[in-house]
C-alpha cells in the first residue's frame, strides 16, 4: 500500500514521510513484531528510496544484542533512508510508559540531525514531541541546530489538540519548520486516530493540515523563509544555557 501511494506521487520530492511503526502500527509486542537492520522492511526502504530517487523515513521496531551484556534489546527507531542506500537512524528517547512501552523498549540517547542541501532536519517520534528541552536548539552552537523537525506518530485523536498545540509550539519556540505526520484509522485495540498530520513555518502557521482521513500531500518549503525570521526576530539568541544528561 505505501509502495503503491509513494509510487504515484508525481511532484518532485526530497523527502517523504511515513508514520511511527508504519508497517505494523503501534505494538508492545516487540519481540513478535521486530526485525533486523538487515531485514525486509530496511530492504524495502532501500528499493523505494533508490526507486523514487527519494530520502524515505518513518519508524518501526528494531531488534539488537547489546554489546556488553548480550541480551537482546528493541528500539522504535526511526530510519533516515538515502537514495544510495545509506542511512541513519535515530532511536526514540521518550517511550511512552502510559502505554508500558518503557518496559518493552529501550529509550535512545542521541539525537540525529541530518543534512540535506543545505537544510539540516532533526528527527523525533510521538511521545518525544512532550519533550522540549530534548528537542531544543543547544545553546552551545552560534547557529541554529536544524531548520526542519519531523515527527512521526501514532497520536490517538482523544489527544488531537495536544498533538496539534505542541507542533505548533516547538516551531515557534525553535524558529524551524515542524513537520507531523500521524496515523489515521482505528487499531487493533480499537483506538481511533485523526491524523492531523500538519506542515507548519517558523512563525507557527500551519501550511497544511488534514484530518480524518489518508491523504498523500507535497509541501514545498524555502530556506529563505527560516532565514528571514530568524534575522528580523533573533529570539533564538536568547535562549538559556542548559545541559541534557
Amino acid at each position: 500500500m505505501f509502495a503503491q501511494k509513494i509510487e504515484n506521487i508525481r511532484e518532485k520530492t526530497e523527502i517523504v514521510i511515513l508514520p511511527e511503526m508504519f508497517n505494523t502500527g503501534f505494538t508492545m509486542e516487540a519481540e513478535k513484531f521486530a526485525e533486523t537492520m538487515e531485514g525486509e522492511t530496511l530492504n524495502w526502504m532501500k528499493e523505494i528510496a533508490s526507486k523514487k530517487r527519494i530520502i524515505l523515513t518513518g519508524s518501526l521496531i528494531i531488534s539488537e544484542k547489546d554489546s556488553l551484556s548480550g541480551e537482546m534489546q528493541y528500539f522504535n527507531r526511526m530510519i533516515w533512508m538515502l537514495p544510495n542506500g545509506q542511512h541513519g537512524h535515530y532511536d526514540k528517547r521518550h517511550r511512552f510508559a502510559y502505554a508500558g512501552e518503557d518496559r518493552d523498549f529501550t529509550a535512545g540517547n542521541k539525537r540525529l540531525i541530518a543534512s540535506v542541501k543545505g537544510w539540516k532536519v532533526n528527527l523525533i517520534v510521538c511521545y518525544d514531541l512532550r519533550f522540549p528541552v530534548w528537542i531544543r536548539q543547544s545553546p552551545a552552537a552560534e547557529e541554529p541546530e536544524y531548520d526542519l523537525l519531523i515527527c512521526v506518530a501514532n497520536w490517538p485523536d482523544r489527544r488531537a489538540n495536544a498533538w496539534k498545540t505542541l507542533l505548533q509550539a516547538r516551531a515557534i519556540e525553535n524558529q524551524c519548520f515542524v513537520a507531523g505526520v500521524n496515523r489515521v484509522g482505528v487499531d487493533g485495540k480499537g483506538h481511533n486516530y485523526s491524523g492531523d498530520s500538519m506542515v507548519i513555518d517558523p512563525l507557527g502557521e500551519i501550511l497544511y493540515s488534514k484530518a480524518g482521513e489518508e491523504d498523500v500531500n507535497t509541501v514545498t518549503l524555502e530556506k529563505d523563509r527560516v532565514e528571514v525570521v530568524r534575522k528580523s526576530l533573533p529570539f533564538w539568541k536568547d535562549r538559556d544555557n542548559f545541559l541534557i544528561n
